[in-house]
């Protein structure tokens, strides 16, 4: 039965869904995200580890853990949440997509372009729906940022300037080389996709550097992504640094400035500052759980049919390039100031 214009099998009502690996994002995001927000129910947990995968489920409510991530690719099963870590990100949504189910997959959907293509063209093949867990792209303060600069409020955006920066201690699975970690990756995906989605375009060059750490994983990215029409992001992704998420939206006629873009709640801001050096303060950010809005989204296309926003389909390659010519560019050494 075709669902929101995609071949999407018959499913649940409300939504039965699968949690492969019990990664902390899963029970403090995903979970209570969905406790808001209705419409689905967690039905089962797969871990590597019998004892842990049996105490998350005990704990959080959860019909059945399994042990062994293809076993929870079961019949009553309608959707299913990747929260691994990077490097298996491509092996288990190809798993999820063959088995016909709906996907959410942690951010990065895939480490590389070619990995990226690949569950892309099964996703096209199968005709199941794939999301990427860029969750800002269905939160109120994002809507309102989209809507102020599609009035005019400063003009031509013409910059973009976006930190997102926040300290991990030794032994983080985010820094371990075999998984694909590193600063880039993990948060320096947000800003880049803040600049695709507000300059509505693809990325056309990268000016980069990193410091890496003594495996090779980044610790810290910075750098220039180009856009059509000398526009650019200007952006700096740090395992290393105090939290921050500051972002400034330079247009030809003013400035908005955002104080957390990314995970904003009803106490952040978006300022908007004139060329008269007026000052316009808004709170559109609400108090809802991170994954709110994108898993309410998912829900209507899944059983009632609304059209599909933000498909990895149509949205992951673009920013799964600009990383990949991030790392390249950065694995050039500068040139010397003489």
């Amino acid at each position: 039965m075709a669902r929101g214009g995609m071949d999407v099998a018959d499913v649940h009502d409300p939504i039965r869904w699968a949690i492969i690996g019990t990664a902390g994002i899963a029970h403090r995001t995903f979970l209570p995200s969905l406790a808001a927000v209705g419409r689905g129910v967690p039905v089962v947990v797969a871990g590597r580890d019998a004892d842990r995968t049996k105490r998350f489920a005990a704990e959080h409510d959860i019909e059945r853990a399994v042990v062994g991530y293809e076993n929870a690719l079961t019949d009553d099963v309608d959707a299913v949440y990747i929260p691994l870590p990077n490097s298996m990100h491509s092996e288990w949504a190809i798993a999820a997509l063959e088995a016909g189910k709906a996907v959410l997959c942690e951010k990065p959907l895939c480490s590389t372009v070619e990995e990226t293509e690949r569950v892309l063209a099964v996703a096209r093949r199968t005709g199941k729906p794939i999301w990427e867990a860029i969750a800002f792209l269905y939160r109120s303060q994002t809507a309102r940022l989209v809507e102020l600069i599609e009035q005019g409020a400063i003009g031509e955006v013409r910059e973009i300037q976006s930190a997102f920066h926040f300290t991990i201690k030794p032994g983080d699975i985010r820094l371990d080389p075999s998984l694909a970690g590193g600063a880039l990756a993990d948060v320096g995906c947000y800003p880049i996709r803040l600049a695709r989605l507000l300059f509505n375009a693809e990325a056309t060059g990268v000016r980069t550097s990193q410091r890496l750490n003594e495996d090779g994983v980044d610790l810290e990215t910075w750098g220039v992504v180009d856009f059509p029409g000398d526009r650019r992001l200007l952006f700096s992704a740090s395992f290393s640094k105090a939290y921050d998420t500051t972002t400034r939206v330079l247009g030809s006629e003013g400035e908005l400035r955002l104080s957390r873009p990314y995970s904003g709640l009803a106490v952040d801001t978006i300022e908007l500052r004139g060329p008269d050096d007026s000052v316009t303060v808004e709170h559109a950010a609400k108090d809802d759980p991170q994954f709110a809005g994108v898993l309410a989204h998912i829900h209507e296309v899944l059983l009632d049919g609304a059209p599909a926003r933000h498909l990895a389909t149509e949205d992951a390659l673009g920013s799964a390039a600009v990383i990949d010519a991030v790392r390249r560019s950065a694995a050039t050494p500068p040139e010397p100031v003489s």
